[in-house]
């Protein structure tokens, strides 16, 4: 049989909105979770009191999650249709987590909105920061169902409300709203989720997963060199260091010469792959989209860590000295002034950069230059902006390779700006 496209899908929306209960609803009534499986969850939920949790528990596997019933880091679950083999990455709508969510997103191909229906819900302050972001990390289809309509007495009046205000929403960050499909559901009852509900007949579009199955499978970018920004580093019995990460460009092979920048002493570690691995299968090759697990003769665990990138030995990824950025002012309490030092969240790296020049404020909505070399820069704006990292950062040009340009940059708690590097200034290793 021949393989499958593959797609990574990331559900978002705001904290208690119904994603996981909706993942776990998906992958149950798909057959993509047995009965037992489901059966055990089921007594899980009522033995520490949450009845009715026993869908988002598909997901949510941690311990500490089920407990409190809220979604913390990102899961990743396997789920086939008859057309595509999905990754869904399960992102927190929990404020505090929200980091991870911007990782989640930067992986993903495809995203489902879920936006509760409940009259006292609809548009969240995370609905909005989610869809602005996901938008900004580059993830252009997407599919919003509207949840809970179970609560807003399946009634249409309500969903057409949910839909029009979530279609101002989407249209302001430059998605389409024609094109996108909208679809009321009520997760923890299976409505419209595998299922055509018989409690909305007013309503005659597709299910979630026939919506699924629309999708438009993402271009792979494997004539670009290789680059895999590493997740994690586990050293695993019998195996060795084994990192973790998502080929986003080129095609990582057994036996290529490897380098990750900046590595442990920011002058490059370079090896060889032995293994690669994915959901537990050995493979020869990984392609963009894999998430996968590998093995590299002449890389120990001390050598390399979370936000390094490896690409091929003869084409090693790019370590900034400076960069210009094209940044979009999201939600900055004040103002943003030359000297400022934030976090920036770029691809699976956190680091602090500063901003040396603010070149010029754009007209967002044509992209011509509005004002040169402003004092400041508000909520908002569109600028152009020089930054320096405080620590050697991988970050390519959006020319180059634009799955490694975008960046979300973060302060006390909330997402600041986002954008992407259009021009840099490499540093030599």
């Amino acid at each position: 049989m021949a393989e499958k496209t593959h797609i990574n899908l990331v559900f978002i929306g705001h904290v208690d909105h119904g994603k996981s209960t909706t993942v776990g609803r998906l992958m149950f009534d798909s057959g993509n979770v047995d009965e037992q499986t489901m059966r055990k969850l089921k007594d899980k939920a009522q033995e520490l009191g949450k009845g009715g949790f026993e869908f988002a528990f598909v997901m949510d596997n941690l311990k500490e999650e089920q407990e409190r019933g809220v979604t913390i880091d990102l899961a990743h679950k396997k789920f086939d249709t008859d057309k595509y083999s999905f990754t869904i990455i399960d992102a927190p709508g929990h404020r505090d987590f929200i980091k991870n969510m911007i990782t989640g997103a930067s992986q993903a191909d495809a995203a489902v909105l879920i936006v509760s229906g409940n009259p006292s819900d609809g548009v969240q302050a995370q609905t909005k920061e989610h869809v602005f972001l996901s938008k900004t990390l580059g993830v252009n289809q997407l599919i919003v169902a509207v949840n809970k309509m179970d609560m807003a007495k399946w009634d249409e009046a309500r969903f057409n409300a949910v839909k029009d205000e979530v279609s101002k929403l989407v249209q302001s960050v430059g998605h389409d709203p024609s094109k996108i499909t909208f679809i009321p559901v009520a997760s923890f009852h299976g409505d419209n989720i595998v299922k055509k509900s018989e409690n909305m007949g007013w309503y005659t579009g597709p299910t979630l997963l026939e919506s699924l199955n629309s999708l438009n499978p993402p271009e792979k970018p494997t004539e670009l060199a290789l680059r895999l920004p590493i997740q994690d580093v586990y050293n695993i019995t019998g195996i060795g260091v084994v990192p973790v990460g998502r080929v986003e460009t080129g095609v990582m092979k057994i036996g290529q010469k490897v380098t990750v920048v900046p590595g442990r002493e920011h002058k490059g570690v370079s090896g060889e792959v032995k293994t690669i691995e994915m959901h537990h299968e050995q493979m020869q090759k990984a392609e963009p989209g894999d998430n996968i697990g590998f093995n590299v003769r002449g890389i120990g665990q001390k050598d390399i860590a979370r936000g390094d990138v490896l690409g091929p030995a003869d084409n090693v990824p790019t370590v900034a000295e400076e960069f210009t950025a094209r940044m979009v002012v999201l939600n900055h309490p004040s103002v943003i002034t030359v000297g400022y030092t934030p976090v920036f969240h770029i691809h699976t790296a956190q680091v602090a950069c500063t901003v040396t020049e603010i070149v010029n404020k754009l007209n967002p909505a044509t992209g011509e230059v509005a004002e040169e070399k402003p004092d400041f820069i508000k909520n908002g704006d569109t600028a152009t902006v020089k930054l320096k990292p405080v620590q050697p950062l991988v970050i390519e040009k959006q020319e180059d390779f634009p799955q490694l340009s975008r960046f979300a940059i973060r302060d006390s708690g909330s997402t600041v700006a986002a954008g992407m590097c259009i021009d840099l200034v490499k540093k030599q290793l």
